[in-house]
């Protein structure tokens, strides 16, 4: 059987992804797709972009990843922005929307938020009929099997690692390399199965969680002077959203 490593939401934190990629290669993991956030957040999105290029067999596009190229009014996006060269804001414009393969009879899909938009939120408390709609065809999913529906979805966006079985399909978040916000140690998925496969065979997905150095992520971005450091700080060391009201 083969594995196959899932991660999502690096948002420019090296010392997150540096250990991820260092478990990874101790399971003699090959194959690494990505659903996207390369960048924003951290202060190393060049540097992301660069490690997933040489890492990762597939790659799509996070919504961090949609707005980045566009114009934008916010100095701390502006900031960000100024990190990548042209070169690497076009790569980021031309990331595909999602991937899909057969794996032990399965059909997976993987996308960055939902089968609609790389937009919308979609949480594990969520309606039971919001979950189940992360199973629909859409014009911007790829399709391959035609009108079948994905047996397994992987996704990311929400920074919340979770695997639920739904009416006889599976839902599954990687969480985030560089932004976890459930517990504070970076996340990723493993698939073990028979990658291309259409009998149907043996199938297993694991969570993986992995200290890294918060403190020097923390350093990297103050010596980057990077706007909006304390939300960043309070994320990474409490794993708790800026956004949230007190």
């Amino acid at each position: 059987m083969e594995k196959i490593a899932v991660i999502s939401d690096i948002h420019g934190n090296i010392p997150a992804l540096e250990s991820v990629l260092v478990d990874i290669d101790s399971r003699n993991i090959k194959r690494i797709i990505c659903l996207g956030d390369l960048v924003g957040k951290g202060p190393q999105s060049s540097m992301a972009i660069e490690m997933i290029q040489k890492h990762c067999e597939s790659v799509i596009r996070g919504n961090w990843d949609d707005f980045f190229p566009k114009p934008q009014e916010s100095h701390t996006i502006k900031w960000h922005q100024n990190q990548l060269t042209k070169n690497q804001m076009n790569y980021l414009k031309e990331l595909p929307f999602s991937v899909e393969f057969m794996m032990s009879g399965k059909l997976v899909r993987m996308f960055h938020a939902s089968p609609r938009s790389v937009y919308e939120r979609i949480q594990p408390w969520d309606s039971l009929d919001r979950r189940l709609r992360m199973f629909e065809n859409t014009e911007s999913t790829e399709n391959i099997a035609g009108k079948r529906e994905p047996d397994v979805v992987c996704y990311g966006d929400v920074h919340n690692a979770f695997h639920q079985n739904i009416k006889g399909k599976t839902l599954c978040n990687v969480g985030s390399v560089g932004n976890p916000l459930d517990i504070t140690q970076a996340s990723y998925a493993i698939l073990e199965g028979e990658y291309n496969q259409l009998e149907k065979g043996v199938f297993s997905i694991q969570l993986v969680r992995v200290p890294y150095n918060i403190e020097l992520s923390i350093q990297l971005a103050r010596e980057a002077k990077m706007p909006e450091l304390e939300e960043y700080i309070q994320e990474l060391t409490t794993a708790k959203y800026r956004g949230l009201k007190k």
